[in-house]
Formats: C-alpha cells, sequence, structure tokens
C-alpha cells in the first residue's frame, strides 16, 4: 500500500479541460486531507451581490463600513450556506480553529467573523460559502487523472484579490505557462 501524503496546506490548481464546469481555472486551498476524506476551499470565485457588510448585517453583527467591499467568496459546491472564515493563524478560537499550512487557519464560526472586523483578529482573512469535498480515495484518483497541479500554497496568492489572474499566477509559481497547456489529460 502506498504512504498517505496529506495535501493539506497547499493548493490544487485545475488543469484546462476538467470535466466539471464549476471547477474550471479554480485555485482550491487543502484545508483537510485524510485517507477517508479531503476539504478544501475555492480562492477565485466571489459571490455575485455579497460583501461581508452585507453577511455581519443579516446576522445581526456589528457591520463596520470596512467590511463593505470586502468580497465573500464562494468555497465550493458543497453546503454553500455555510460560512467559513480563511484567516492567517494570528488569531485562533480556542477548540473551534483549524491550524494547518504554513501559517493558516480556517474557522467556521460567528466569533471569526466579528475578528474579521476586529482590529485584534487575523491579520488576513476571508470569508467563504460552501466548501469542496472529496471523499476517500477521490481527490488521489483525480490526482492520477492529471486534474490538478498541486502547489506551494502563498499567503499573498490566497489573499489576493486578483481573482481572475489567480489561476495564472498559481501557474506561473509552478512556471507554467497557462497557453502551453493541453485540455487533454491521461497517462503516459
Amino acid at each position: 500500500m502506498d504512504q498517505f501524503h496529506s495535501l493539506a496546506g497547499r493548493l490544487l490548481v485545475a488543469m484546462p479541460g476538467i470535466s466539471d464546469p464549476r471547477f474550471e481555472h479554480a485555485v482550491i486551498l487543502v484545508c483537510a486531507h485524510r485517507p477517508d476524506h479531503a476539504m478544501g476551499l475555492r480562492l477565485d470565485r466571489p459571490a455575485p451581490g455579497v460583501d461581508l457588510k452585507k453577511v455581519l448585517t443579516r446576522l445581526d453583527t456589528p457591520a463596520p463600513d470596512s467590511a463593505l467591499d470586502r468580497p465573500v467568496l464562494v468555497g465550493g459546491p458543497v453546503e454553500r450556506e455555510r460560512g467559513f472564515v480563511l484567516h492567517t493563524a494570528d488569531w485562533l478560537a480556542e477548540d473551534a480553529s483549524l491550524a494547518f499550512g504554513d501559517g493558516l487557519a480556517m474557522t467556521g464560526t460567528r466569533e471569526a467573523l466579528t475578528a474579521m472586523v476586529d482590529p485584534t483578529g487575523p491579520r488576513r482573512s476571508v470569508l467563504l460559502l460552501g466548501y469542496a469535498g472529496w471523499g476517500e480515495g477521490q481527490l488521489e484518483e483525480e490526482l492520477g487523472e492529471n486534474v490538478w497541479l498541486t502547489a506551494e500554497a502563498d499567503a499573498d496568492l490566497i489573499f489576493d484579490a486578483d481573482y481572475d489572474g489567480k489561476w495564472s499566477k498559481a501557474l506561473a509559481g509552478l512556471g507554467v505557462d497557462p497557453a502551453r497547456l493541453s485540455g487533454q489529460s491521461g497517462r503516459a
């Protein structure tokens, strides 16, 4: 049996021609990866018509004007009404935050939402609705089929507000020119 290697804290970068249109040009941060499942957050798709201020107001939470133009991202197709705050690990909620990778954490509580707009909260953060999930062996199978490239997670890329350019930047970080990628996948 192959040794299991967790991809938690790494990026998945969609290859051209991915068969699921929900993941075209996707850049996903893997937050948890175990032999029986994987969970990640898509970093490049703003939720249309939603910003942090609207979410905080809807939850009757103080919503300073600084939250007005902070986008909320679509983290993936699973449980799209569920919110996750992806943030730097300089702020953690005891028994609620999942720290992973190099100085990153994910928290799914109201406390994390209010911390996003608090000066004592995390240095960098973004709210995502929903997540991407894989069952046992599913992500490994997709990797074997060359559906995804894996890359080091870089906080500047993760929290970059250039959502349209994130896929190309992730590929460039791997030394890959998107124009040279084929939409065909397979095995040699």
